[in-house]
């Protein structure tokens, strides 16, 4: 139904497993298409004898609910809410990175959610707008936005509840399977040639659901964000065709969802519920010919993209800081120590900071509420910059042995390496044709960024020179 290393390669072992599984992805596809040519895999829909069979034994967890089902207050409520999102400009394409280049998204999205969460695709992290939450105060730009994201709140209760209640329903069926079986079985014992078997059945099914099944089903569907789609395929004339099926123009190619809790389900106004079938299917979209609306209600993963989260491992990293700025040692120079606060360091960067301000202005559009926070990240970054300063000095003196010397080196450079590059990759895409094109409250704004004498900070924006240092510095010992 469904960056790329300079010469320093650095970042290490994910970043080259993530590029080995994407290279063979693409591989699989291009020898699926070679051995099609001009013809198309073949494919059911309702209408054709089958569907439904073939629904059940192998797409069983995709459920499906009709509109007459979803309360009228509901509706209206949450059809509202896309109108006034898109009447006040908070639908946006996203400029993302593939293969290390930009392109915009030909679908306009808006992310909404518990406050403080992010949600990730396609190298580009997404901000909630926070709906309305117990004891966070949330300052909407017009009333209208207010009421639209307790709409979409309400949705996300009804989404969960009616998502529990149909895999709560799926699994006492399948349990009912099982017992049933287990009663056949049983029947058989007394029949010499299966009586093995049998009770190999029996031993391997448990006949009832474990008494936290409930707890469990619930996470699973506990939807912290909604990412919100509109698209009008009249006014997306560059759409490619879907290339396996022939099913016509898709509006988004196959893919699996990312950043999502392992087994949790996805639900989608008007109603689908996914489970485990995002992580054995994919899925696409197409097209069509309508302008049409989507709300798409997600359980991301949060044990790192949440504000929560990395303030935590800000504060955590900031410990090695001497508690005296006008001290000039580090409270460690251990190892460990500095890997933490180095990689901190880079995550503050280029997965908050930099992924915050490339999307210019848009939160704006509806609430302030991530100001603060970004300013809070903004000062413990630079925090970070003057611990790297002062591990830097630690470096260059010649007081300590070579070994412990060689051992800081080997930890910081690599990093040092992967924060340079990105910079450069960053600075280059605020300033390509493409961002440039954007209205000016949508512009990616290069941020943070300074003139090499800017006497506030510590470390020179263009790390070349300190990497060109240490690698020397590094040689000579060797040598």
């Amino acid at each position: 139904m469904q960056r790329e290393a300079g010469p320093r390669a650095c970042g290490g072992g994910q970043m080259k497993r993530r590029g080995a599984g994407e290279r063979e992805k693409e591989a699989k596809k291009k020898k699926l298409l070679d051995e099609l040519g001009e013809s198309r895999l073949p494919y059911l829909t309702p209408k054709d004898d089958g569907f439904n069979e073939l629904w059940k034994r192998k797409y069983s967890k995709l459920i499906l609910r009709s509109a007459e089902k979803i309360p009228k207050d509901i509706h209206e409520g949450v059809q509202e809410a896309f109108f006034t999102l898109r009447k006040f400009g908070c639908f946006f394409q996203d400029l993302v990175r593939i293969k290390g280049n930009d392109f915009f998204t030909p679908v306009s999205r808006i992310l909404i959610g518990s406050p403080g969460c992010t949600y990730k695709y396609l190298n580009t992290r997404l901000f909630t707008v926070p709906w309305p939450t117990e004891s966070y105060e949330i300052n909407y730009s017009r009333p209208e936005i207010s009421r639209a994201c307790k709409a979409l709140l309400k949705l996300n209760d009804y989404m969960h509840r009616e998502t529990t209640r149909a895999l709560q329903e799926q699994k006492l069926t399948e349990t009912k399977e099982i017992e049933d079986c287990a009663v056949i079985d049983r029947s058989l014992d007394y029949a010499p040639s299966i009586t093995a078997t049998g009770s190999t059945l029996r031993d391997q099914s448990p006949p009832y659901a474990p008494k936290n099944d409930c707890s469990v089903l619930k996470e699973r569907s506990s939807y912290n964000l909604t990412l919100l789609n509109y698209m009008d395929p009249q006014q997306m004339p560059f759409l490619k065709q879907e290339p396996y099926f022939g099913m016509g123009k898709m509006a988004v190619s196959w893919h699996h969802d990312e950043n999502l809790v392992e087994r949790s389900t996805v639900a989608v106004y008007s109603y689908s519920c996914r489970d485990d079938l995002n992580m054995t299917h994919q899925h696409c979209v197409l097209a069509g010919l309508c302008p049409r609306f989507s709300s798409t209600h997600r359980v991301a993963e949060c044990s790192r993209g949440t504000l929560h989260c990395i303030l935590g491992q800000c504060n955590t990293a900031l410990q090695n800081m001497p508690a005296d700025l006008k001290d000039v040692s580090l409270q460690s120079l251990d190892v460990a120590a500095i890997k933490l606060v180095e990689e901190t360091h880079n995550e503050v960067e280029f997965e908050w900071l930099r992924q915050f301000w490339f999307q210019g202005k848009r939160y704006r559009k509806c609430t302030e509420w991530w100001s603060k926070p970004m300013d809070s990240l903004e000062e413990f970054w630079r925090k970070m910059e003057f611990v790297t300063s002062l591990l830097l000095c630690e470096i260059r003196k010649g007081e300590q042995m070579d070994e412990q010397r060689n051992k800081r080196i080997d930890c910081v450079l690599p990093l040092l390496i992967q924060r340079h590059e990105l910079r450069q990759e960053w600075l280059a895409r605020c300033h390509s044709q493409l961002a440039e094109s954007l209205p000016e409250d949508e512009k990616p704004e290069c941020r943070p960024y300074w003139e090499e004498d800017d006497p506030d900070m510590p470390l020179p924006f263009d790390l070349e020179a300190i990497i060109h240092d240490l690698e020397s510095l590094q040689k000579k010992m060797e040598s």
